[in-house]
Order: structure tokens, then sequence, then C-alpha cells
């Protein structure tokens, strides 16, 4: 009977350990994983929440021009010498070249 007590307290013990192992890799993965890419996200949302017409940009494709209007999910943008317009959709855009002066507010208050 002590015997049968036996494994069962190292089966236990074993289950415990695997569990505490288990919980430290999701805690590591969500550090290391998640959290960075939803404060990506966040960042991306605000940038594009915040374009305005006569802002430089750059989209996924690589095409750069200047924002002409801006409608809804559909961005005009007015690119090369002889101001071609191409419309994309806003999720398009990959980086806002033009710095706003109240841009430098939500930093801040991020960082608080």
């Amino acid at each position: 009977m002590t015997e049968a007590a036996t494994n069962a307290g190292g089966t236990m013990g074993g289950l415990s350990g695997t569990l505490i192992y288990l919980v430290l890799m999701i805690a590591f993965f969500y550090f290391l994983l998640i959290r960075p890419q939803k404060k990506r996200e966040k960042q991306t949302r605000m940038m594009l929440n915040d374009m305005r017409p006569g802002d430089e940009v750059i989209t996924i494709g690589g095409v750069m021009g200047n924002i002409v209007n801006i409608k809804d999910d559909r961005v005009v943008i007015e690119t090369g010498a002889n101001r071609t317009k191409l419309t994309f959709e806003k999720s398009a855009i990959k980086t806002v070249l033009t710095v706003h002066e109240d841009e430098d507010e939500y930093e801040i208050e991020e960082e608080e």
C-alpha cells in the first residue's frame, strides 16, 4: 500500500512541474511575441488615422507620393512629375513620412 501512495505522489509532482513549465512558456510567448505585435498594430492604426491631405507617404508596393484626398478607407495619392493620381486602400500605406507637431504629444502620452 505504501508503494501505491508513493507512486501517486510522484505523479502529482511531475504534473505540477509540467503545469509550471506550461505557464512559463505561455508568459514567455505573450511578452516576446503577442504584446509587441499588438503595440505595432496600435501604432499603425494611429498612423493611418492621423493621415492628412498633403502628407508624403510610401505604400507597401514602394509607390511614393503626396496624399490628395482621403475618403473612408481609400486614399488618393499624387505621384510623379506628371502628377498621376492613384487610389489605394488605407491599409496599403506603409509609412507616413510627414511628421506633424501634434504627433509628439501622442508619443509622450504613450511613454507615461
